[in-house]
């Protein structure tokens, strides 16, 4: 058999070794996120179903590349780099990426247009909209459009994240303009509103924004619990119907937990 041919069977018998450590690394891992106290090396080895040495051979490759941090006392826990790495890959998260194949099946099985929308100081931005096909084109529903936060089930949302002091500052920074006889234009009405908001973790828009249009709205959250953005279904208020509520509040859980 030749050098090059010796090479290549080598190389091939090398594989499955390979993935099997990376396997045993993945169950030290999991070990290791499942003890809420830094684990012993025992501890782990039986976990992971591995021999001591074989875990402990392990943990002193992850140590050295600080995925593991090993403590004074011989004690295993999960090290710094992870969170590095979990910072990378929350940064380079695309919301709207993210968002849309959930926008695109709730919109399928409604029927209806799905609005993703997030806060940019005292407005709501539109990052995304799938089109019913049904409605006519509504100009403050358009990709990139904007609206006061006070007139948009979305915006209400935000505002229901602020304490009372920021929703009276808000209200003073913008006036509380309105667009139809159905807007909310006094600090009384909106604080009503947005306790309402509160209690039942959705938003309505009843005809603010444009007559013969409603909306209904649910957060999607960050890790720690933040609003980031907010789903919305808008339909001609002849057509809007409540049991979309369930509904939506699962596809904006779902893309809270798809964010992480």
């Amino acid at each position: 058999m030749t050098e090059a041919a010796n090479g290549s069977a080598s190389g091939a018998a090398k594989i499955p070794g390979s993935i099997q450590v990376i396997e045993r690394m993945m169950s030290l891992l999991d070990a290791l996120a499942n003890s809420a106290e830094p684990a012993s090396l025992k501890q782990l080895a039986a976990t992971a179903e591995l021999h001591p040495s074989t875990a402990h051979r392990i943990l002193a490759a992850m140590t050295h590349a600080r995925f593991v941090e090993r403590q004074d006392a011989g004690n295993y826990r999960l090290g710094i780099r992870l969170l590095e790495l979990g910072a990378i890959v929350k940064s380079r998260i695309n919301l709207r990426e993210v968002a849309l194949p959930f926008m695109q099946e709730l919109h399928e099985k409604i029927g209806e247009a799905i609005n993703l929308g997030a806060r940019h100081d005292d407005e709501i931005v539109y990052l995304e909209r799938t089109s019913s096909g049904r409605a006519l084109v509504r100009v403050v529903y358009l990709v990139g459009g904007r609206a006061p936060l006070h007139l948009t089930s979305l915006g209400k949302l935000f505002l229901a994240a602020d304490g009372p002091q920021k929703i009276r500052d808000y209200a003073k920074r913008t006036g509380l303009p309105g667009k139809t006889p159905h807007s909310l234009t006094t600090l009384a009405g909106l604080e009503k509103e947005i306790e309402k908001v509160r209690r039942h973790g959705i938003a309505y828009d009843d005809e603010e924004a444009e007559l013969g249009l409603k909306c209904v709205a649910a957060p999607i959250h960050d890790d720690e619990g933040n609003v980031v953005a907010a789903l919305s279904v808008s339909a001609p208020a002849d057509r809007h119907d409540t049991n979309w509520v369930t509904l939506l509040k699962q596809t904006a859980d779902d893309v809270s937990h798809a964010l992480g």
